[in-house]
């Protein structure tokens, strides 16, 4: 062999060995980057591949009022999901869209679009019912029984589901601005489910189940389970009685006013506690994405352009989701007056012996601000200034506080701050934005302010600053929450009411209940007023910034005024024909604070006066015999129905409230037929001609509202005109007043 063959030869076995060796070095290379490098990568991969990893969904905390009803909770649903990559033939697509967009109600192309994904998982709908659940399953089942000879995957391979929960909220639309509801993944939006989020959620648990090679769930002694912990619960302040009273009242404006928007606060003075809060129109808890103003959601339907009704369907759903009483802010108007007479008498700069002549209007800098009243209030005291809602008087006590002074109080009262309330979205004070800064108030910005205009502040800091004139000066921080509970009812928080400051002393804020006991009683605020309860408030009246001709009406107050327990705010938003606080708000807030100052038990304390138009007791006549009964009801205008010796049924019934004077109606015999008649159209009347009209067809009245003025008109009644009712029936009829109720 020659010596260049040899050489040759050589050099090859040289090259191959190098290749060899490299070949070797990269082998061990990558080796060591699977093994320690991408070691963990690969293991779980392998881990996914042998195990099966199903979600539990926690069971969300429920939410109670404070009485412990119910108001949201979540149950056990279904969860159903499909897995496209084992779709492999157009009968099992035809299959898998024919049962899911006929059982869940979801558009049939939009299943099938989710079925040609190349996924191992893709969601088709949660929060599923169990019979829904059922019917899927059975389908699937007679399916896979059909198809049993098919190589392909079954149906139930195709179509899974997994154990989840769903949120219900029984009294629906009931308090939805304030619970707010959950999205699609189980997150709070708006409300207490989104401030309580992290306490409402609970953690998940876990089923992890091992699979064979051919990827089927293996026997349950492989399988792990982890369980769900559910989340807290939540008692509120807001009582049930109450809210319905508020929202049963603002329902009712909305229909009586023709108003945009109305909304309303009644808080505990004395704790800061929110008792009741709405604002209305609001939305179906269950249905949150359902536009529930029917207008509303016709004119959007009447819109052509997809994206702009899209846009419109949007601004829809938020609106309806908007907590109005928190996060919309608005001139105070009048009822601002009420914080720039504490100021001022907590200052010395004026006291109840200071008086002001009006003569129609005054001059500041370069306007001419005029008085609500044309020619003026003439000489007025402090308190007559109050009860009149007088401007120009205002405007002189404001700038005989001065800017300084009155900026300290305007914070102080907390209106330069959140009030720190526990839900989300507050609105924000910003200084020369919604009000004005110290160092860029003129003598305009502080005559303005001094009646509650050209600023802005929310519902909720204006009930706080009203209630912390009833609390003695100090100002709470308003709350929802009152407790968390674990999942077995113990107590893990407790919200303890909080002082922020004090304000002003207890002297100047009772000196300013008994001022705002006066507007009630005979100044713009006497339609709020309720027979034996003492309210003291003030009434307000404020053009929309930027929209001509539009206005909010409001009133703020609380009672009992010698003892006070509850501070209520009512606003009434760009209501049509009467504007006025006094006229609009009033009446609606006297309703609602009747209501519930009998509910919370709170005695009335009639004067002298009152009494005239306090009904009396019906007493019990069951059971006795008909002289008995007659001698029983002097004063009253008997009926007797039936030829029995025994009254067996009466009405109205016993202790109920009728007037002296009113109609009994007693049956003596159990087969005598009720006695009715068409009850009378009782509104534009006296309380003497609404009593005469009522009684002479055979039904009793009972005055509400305002009973304490000679000018007063009935304006509604409980029970509608024409509508046939039982003889004897109470009618509760509503009055209000249209002299010297204006405030601007």
């Amino acid at each position: 062999m020659q010596a260049g063959s040899l050489k040759q030869m050589s050099y090859r076995a040289t090259i191959a060995l190098l290749i060899l060796i490299l070949s070797f070095l990269v082998c061990i290379g990558s080796l060591v980057r699977v093994a320690l490098v991408d070691g963990e990568k690969y293991k779980l991969k392998a881990e996914q591949s042998q195990l099966l990893d199903t979600k539990v969904s926690a069971q969300r905390g429920t939410i109670y009022d404070s009485n412990m009803n119910v108001l949201a909770k979540s149950a056990s649903a279904w969860l159903v999901y499909i897995v496209p990559s084992k779709i492999t033939t157009d009968a099992q697509r035809e299959a898998v869209v024919s049962v899911l967009s006929e059982k869940l109600g979801i558009d049939a192309e939009v299943i099938r679009e989710k079925t040609l994904k190349e996924s191992n998982y893709v969601k088709i709908s949660g929060e599923v019912e169990e019979n829904v659940k059922n019917d899927i399953q059975d389908y699937i089942k007679q399916y896979d029984k059909e198809n049993k000879k098919s190589k392909d995957a079954k149906l139930s391979q195709i179509i899974c589901m997994d154990p989840d929960t769903k949120r219900y909220y029984p009294y629906s639309s009931f308090a939805s601005t304030i619970i707010g509801f959950v999205n699609a993944d189980d997150n709070g939006n708006g409300g207490i489910e989104q401030s309580y989020n992290s306490e409402l959620t609970g953690v998940s648990g876990r089923i992890i189940t091992a699979m064979n090679a051919r990827q089927k769930v293996m026997s349950s002694e492989y399988e792990m389970t982890y369980e769900a912990q559910q989340g807290a619960n939540l008692v509120l302040t807001i009582d049930e009685v109450i809210q319905y009273y508020l929202e049963q009242s603002l329902d009712q404006a909305l229909v009586d006013t023709g108003a945009k928007y109305a909304y309303g606060i009644i808080m505990d003075v004395q704790t800061g506690a929110i008792l009741g809060m709405t604002s209305k129109p609001d939305f179906d808890l269950n249905k949150p994405n359902v536009i529930s103003n029917q207008l509303v959601a016709d004119k959007i339907a009447e819109i052509v352009d997809e994206a702009e009704r899209s846009k419109e369907t949007q601004n829809a759903k938020f609106s309806q989701w908007r907590n109005r009483t928190i996060s919309d802010t608005y001139e105070p108007g009048s009822v601002f007056k009420t914080v720039v007479v504490a100021a001022a008498l907590e200052e010395g700069v004026v006291d109840l012996n200071t008086t002001f002549t009006c003569t129609g209007g005054i001059q500041v800098a370069n306007h001419y601000q005029k008085c609500w009243k044309p020619g003026g209030h003439g000489t007025e005291t402090l308190t007559q200034g109050l009860m009149n809602s007088c401007n120009p008087f205002f405007i002189t006590i404001g700038q005989k506080l001065g800017k300084e002074n009155f900026f300290k109080y305007f914070e102080a009262f907390g209106f330069t701050e959140k009030s720190g309330i526990d839900l989300p979205a507050e609105a924000s004070p910003v200084a020369d934005v919604t009000y004005h800064s110290l160092e860029k108030m003129g003598i305009a910005e502080l005559s303005s302010s001094s009646f509650g205009q050209t600023f802005q502040v929310s519902p909720i800091q204006v009930v706080n600053a009203i209630s912390t004139i009833a609390n003695g000066g100090k100002l709470m921080q308003p709350y929802v929450v009152d407790s968390i509970l674990d999942s077995d009812g113990n107590v893990i928080a407790k919200t303890q009411s909080k002082v922020k400051r004090q304000v002003i002393s207890e002297k100047t804020a009772s000196t300013v209940a008994d001022m705002m006991e006066n507007v009630v009683s005979k100044g713009t605020g006497k339609n709020a007023y309720v027979a034996g309860y003492h309210v003291a408030g003030k009434t307000g009246t404020s053009e929309k910034i930027g929209k001509e001709g539009a206005y909010i009406a409001s009133f703020a107050g609380f009672a009992p005024a010698n003892n006070p327990k509850i501070a209520i705010l009512v606003a009434i938003d760009e209501p049509t024909g009467a504007h006025g606080g006094g006229v609009v708000a009033a009446p609606i807030a006297g309703e609602i604070l009747e209501k519930v100052l009998a509910y919370l038990n709170i005695e009335p304390q009639y004067e002298d006066a009152e009494m005239k138009n306090v009904s009396s007791t019906t007493p019990s006549l069951v059971g006795l015999s008909v002289a008995q009964a007659r001698s029983m009801t002097s004063g009253y205008t008997l009926k007797v129905v039936g030829s029995g010796d025994k009254v067996v049924s009466q009405t109205p019934a016993a202790d109920s409230q009728v007037r002296s004077g009113g109609v009994i109606v007693v049956y003596t015999d159990n087969q005598a037929q009720k006695q009715t008649a068409s009850v009378p159209n009782l509104t534009g009347m006296t309380m003497s001609q609404a009593n005469s009209a009522a009684v002479n067809s055979g039904f009793n009245i009972r005055f509400s509202g305002t009973t304490n003025a000679s000018e007063v008109v009935s304006y509604k009644q409980s029970i509608d005109p024409n509508t046939e009712a039982e003889l004897g029936s109470v009618i509760t009829v509503y009055f209000k007043s249209t002299v010297n109720v204006q405030d601007a």
